[in-house]
């Protein structure tokens, strides 16, 4: 069982971004359902952002919403949010007074419907020390205002130098199949000898490793995930060759390609010296967020099967486009 914060949380979380961060959110109907259905799963570690939509509409307002009609989960769910970049844009500002002014305008929104369990800047800004960001956050959880810290997108460097200023509550990473680089680059390492939880975002690929795109003219004219390198015509085909192996995989357990990526990160929780880690996969769809809150169980053979598969595949493209990988420490 993983702890934030001390608070037990179920082995699968829910990322909260799509409900208010694409072209076309799902109604509020829709996102209530899918909601509702975590919690009926057992996922209550809910990760949102203040950068998740616009300063006018975003994950704060979402959830002040639900928490207002649903009082009663607040006590249930672990909150988790990202903040600390410059509003209405995606680039860092870790100095005081803009760290100051997003936990202050994420309390604002959730209005005391439900308390700030974590919180933590998206992404490092390379101009303000970790150090010092760190410490402004601290101040809202000596005051009994935030719960905890969280990190987002950091190296092992970045992480030992924020603890030696306060304790880290998680450290969020995108893990899956095709991202696999927390295993080699120190990350899990240092989080596994701090005792500190790993957020896994991304542990389907973006939708890639569930089967959801068969082609790249699959992906739907809007979608922002073409601009992710990935997802690009000249390298889509050669990538989904090992979704098809995730499939044989799937159809052997009777199971979705999705259920074995999500199992796999879960199989390596607290697995072979790593630390506690926690899958947060998003669906805006009642029935998908159903089945992403029943991962496959996977056994030895199984785990020996994909590691075989994965020496043998090697993912073309960056995770991010140029811009993003900027911003990105790992």
């Amino acid at each position: 069982m993983v702890k934030l914060i001390g608070k037990e949380v179920g082995s699968v979380g829910y990322g909260l971004m799509g409900l208010t961060w694409r072209h076309n959110p799902p109604s509020q109907e829709q996102s209530f359902t899918a909601m509702r259905t975590t919690l009926a799963n057992g996922a209550n570690a809910w990760n949102g952002g203040e950068i998740y939509g616009s300063p006018e509409r975003n994950s704060l307002h979402l959830l002040n919403e639900y928490f207002t009609k649903y009082p009663e989960d607040a006590e249930k769910v672990v909150l988790s949010i990202k903040g600390g970049a410059v509003p209405g844009q995606l680039k860092p500002d870790g100095s005081k007074k803009n760290v100051q002014r997003s936990i202050d305008e994420c309390l604002k929104q959730l209005d005391g419907k439900k308390f700030l369990d974590l919180f933590e800047c998206a992404r490092v800004d390379k101009d303000v020390p970790i150090e010092d960001t760190v410490s402004y956050i601290a101040e809202y959880v000596k005051a009994g205002k935030v719960g905890g810290i969280s990190l987002s997108e950091v190296n092992a460097n970045t992480i030992r130098k924020a603890a030696k200023v306060h304790k880290i509550a998680a450290v969020e990473a995108e893990f899956s199949l095709w991202v696999t680089d927390i295993l080699e680059n120190g990350v899990a390492k240092v989080c596994a000898e701090l005792d500190i939880p790993i957020v896994a975002y991304s542990p389907l690929g973006r939708g890639f490793l569930a089967g959801k795109f068969k082609s790249y003219n699959d992906l739907p004219a809007d979608s922002p995930l073409k601009i992710f390198p990935r997802f690009q015509p000249d390298v889509f085909d050669e990538n989904l060759k090992l979704v098809k192996e995730v499939e044989k995989i799937a159809a052997k357990k009777g199971c979705t390609p999705g259920q074995i990526a999500i199992g796999w990160v879960i199989a390596h929780s607290g697995k072979n010296g790593l630390p506690q880690i926690l899958p947060i996969p998003g669906a805006t769809a009642e029935e998908r967020v159903a089945e992403n809150m029943k991962p496959a169980e996977l056994s030895e053979e199984d785990m020996a099967s994909i590691d075989a598969i994965l020496k043998n595949f090697a993912v073309l493209g960056q995770r991010y486009h140029p811009e993003g990988m900027a911003f990105a420490e790992l």
